[in-house]
């Protein structure tokens, strides 16, 4: 497995000389990737790109690109709606609820502020109201299910929570919140939306049998494509009260004359219009490469065992505290400095090659190892903090 690896990683030429821990933010792209981008791109522009040779390959891009996540998330196709990014398959969600004044939404105290802003703005507009879980105290200790169960009220509509939170790295046990959520009994019923920016090529996943209602993801991180393609999965259950906000020549069907005559009768009604095609062909071989390698479980517990090697090695530091007091059951290793310069460490990493994210809530250092993290990058990345 060590050579297999070592040739696996070889297919990220801007890993060369890198100590790459940011995955979490966005990912280097696999050769192939890369290629099959150029090449798209190329016949797009040969065939003429408002053609009708184009037309035909985007209709089939489309649906091949929507085939192959939909089998990576155990999910049908028609459930997938293409997106750009995660936050913008949050906002399908978010705003495409029947929003009524007094209608409670409950936000975990570990969101992205993107989506926290998103929030503000639907309690400004619709007069509902807007709480905050207190989830980070459990990280170490607690039941985070139990928390959000105190949570609810007879008026929550909408759960917003990540499935790996972004700052510590925790999994939050999503099937068994998504079933306190359908047990909530009150005036309505509790949908769940997922962020999904961190589980999303790392977690095995089977969006049909956790019962999520949305869960909004992208290519550009942990599967290692191209920024600008992502997506949101809607359940066929939520799919028939979650309304279009975001409308466009995608979104509709037409008769003869070209005039609009309903929705497309699945995921597709929340898509809009143009969009960077040629990304997707990127998306799928990177999908595709992942395998080569190893299976979805395989791949998960590599960046298992890489996380808690990190973490035991930060932990062994003097002056290094991880957010964590057991090893991280993700790829998101979170640590803070004694003396509190988490910042200075960041731009001092980077002059010597190595990539790494400061977060401000809480106040920590956020390293991301993926599955093709190797040892020798790891204990490197250790001895240059210890030299800092």
């Amino acid at each position: 497995m060590t050579h297999q690896l070592a040739e696996h990683r070889q297919q990220f030429p801007y890993l060369e000389g890198k100590g790459y821990f940011n995955y979490g933010g966005q990912a280097p792209m696999p050769r192939g990737a890369i290629a099959a981008i150029q090449q798209a791109q190329d016949y797009f522009q040969q065939v003429g790109p408002f053609s009708n040779a184009a037309n035909s390959w985007i209709v089939k891009e489309t649906s091949l690109t929507r085939e192959a996540i939909a089998a990576e998330l155990g999910a049908l196709p028609e459930t997938i709606a293409l997106t750009e990014n995660v936050s913008v398959g949050c906002n399908i969600a978010l705003w495409g609820i029947d929003w009524q004044p007094g209608d409670h939404l409950l936000l975990t105290d570990c969101e992205h502020q993107g989506i926290i802003a998103a929030t503000q703005e639907l309690q400004r507009r619709f007069q509902i109201e807007v709480s905050v879980c207190p989830l980070l105290p459990t990280l170490n200790a607690g039941n985070p299910t139990e928390v959000i169960a105190q949570q609810l009220r007879p008026k929550t509509r909408l759960v917003v929570l990540s499935h790996i939170l972004w700052n510590t790295g925790q999994v939050l046990p999503l099937a068994e919140i998504v079933q306190v959520c359908r047990q909530g009994g009150g005036e309505y019923s509790v949908r769940v939306l997922v962020d999904a920016a961190q589980s999303v090529g790392v977690l095995p996943l089977d969006l049909t049998a956790l019962g999520v209602d949305f869960y909004a993801f992208t290519g550009h991180k942990w599967w290692c494509g191209a920024a600008g393609v992502g997506g949101l999965y809607v359940s066929p259950a939520a799919q028939e009260s979650l309304h279009p906000t975001f409308i466009g020549w995608r979104s509709i069907t037409i008769d003869s004359q070209n005039q609009p005559t309903g929705w497309q009768p699945d995921a597709r009604r929340y898509e809009i219009a143009t969009s960077a095609i040629p990304l997707y062909a990127g998306l799928r071989e990177a999908i595709a490469f992942h395998p080569q390698l190893a299976t979805r479980e395989e791949r998960y517990q590599m960046i298992c065992d890489r996380s808690a090697y990190l973490w035991q090695r930060l932990s062994a530091l003097p002056n290094v505290t991880c957010l964590r007091t057991a090893p991280p059951q993700s790829g998101l290793v979170s640590f803070q400095l004694a003396r509190g310069d988490q910042g200075r460490l960041v731009q001092f990493l980077e002059s010597q090659n190595f990539f790494l994210r400061v977060l401000l809530d809480p106040n920590c250092v956020r390293a991301c190892v993926h599955y093709f993290t190797t040892e020798a990058e790891m204990d490197a990345l250790v001895e240059a903090i210890a030299a800092f």
